[in-house]
């Protein structure tokens, strides 16, 4: 049986910084759509004016997507702890409203996972899908290959104005990426 996807094990491996974020500080982001667990489809670079946190996951656990290699997804790093990194900004809402910053999350998972997925952890920001790479393509985002399935590495970006300020790469341990953009908002910005 499968452990609980909301804890992480002890023996997580942790990601290197492989280069492939460097360029994204000051891109801005591009004008177009994605769909969002919200709204149907949301414009990124208006909605992205305002003070944003997007946090960006390979994909999260679902009943409706089948996960044939539980063991190998653990063992890549950074791959697991998507529902923890997840739930973490869920719970940590309430201080990025405090600091009037808006609070995304993105994968490249279907728009009907991801309303599974926001319904079942209880979820209250927009969750956008990214399944066409439309975003990924256009930053050139840092990806990796499971089992077929192209997938976006774990980071977070801070956006003001349409523009990426900051970016948190990699992300490790995922369960404390909310509590480390708070702190860099906190004293950064």
């Amino acid at each position: 049986m499968r452990q609980n996807l909301n804890e992480l094990p002890k023996d997580l491996p942790q990601p290197i910084d492989d280069g492939k974020a460097k360029h994204l500080t000051g891109l801005s982001i591009p004008k177009i759509q994605l769909t969002s667990t919200k709204e149907n489809q949301l414009n990124l670079w208006e909605a992205f004016q305002k003070p944003t946190v997007l946090f960006i996951y390979p994909r999260a656990g679902s009943p409706l997507e089948p996960n044939t290699n539980p063991e190998l997804w653990d063992s890549i790093p950074g791959a697991r702890g998507c529902t923890p990194q997840s739930c973490s900004f869920r719970d940590l809402i309430a201080e990025f409203d405090k600091l009037g910053v808006q609070v995304f999350g993105l994968s490249i998972q279907s728009p009907l996972v991801q309303k599974e997925f926001v319904e079942r952890n209880h979820i209250t920001f927009p969750i956008l899908s990214d399944h066409q790479y439309l975003l990924t393509e256009q930053l050139n985002l840092p990806t990796f290959d499971f089992e077929g399935e192209r997938l976006i590495k774990r980071m977070a970006f801070f956006i003001k104005e349409g523009k990426i300020q900051k970016v948190f790469y990699p992300v490790f341990p995922p369960d404390k990426n909310a509590e480390e953009v708070l702190s860099w908002l906190n004293t950064c910005r």
